[in-house]
């Protein structure tokens, strides 16, 4: 085999765009309800978005409550991007499996 190296970069990502999928990604979950800047999950705040220059500021709750405990990521990549959701697809799962 020869000494010959991939240097293939990934796409640049794109946080615009990164928000755009996550909200098309939560609206597919057909559980939580936008309001404002955040998702809600019945009377309860369980996810916020946000651009932060290039990146996409994400506080995902622990579990739904009024003033809920928060699990902060920032997203920088398209694979931490695929990585959260498959996070709050487990949760959203969680929550509905306690109520």
């Amino acid at each position: 085999m020869s000494d010959e190296t991939w240097d293939i970069a990934p796409p640049p990502f794109n946080a615009d765009s990164a928000l755009q999928t996550m909200k098309r990604f939560v609206r597919d979950q057909r559980v939580l309800a936008e309001r404002g800047d955040g998702w809600m999950l019945g009377a309860d705040l369980v996810l916020k978005l946000a651009v932060d220059g290039a990146t996409v500021k994400v506080q995902l709750a622990k579990r739904p409550a009024r003033t809920p405990e928060w699990d902060t990521v920032t997203l920088k990549s398209a694979t931490e991007l695929r990585k959260l959701q498959d996070e709050i697809k487990r949760r959203l799962t969680r929550w509905k499996d306690d109520e």
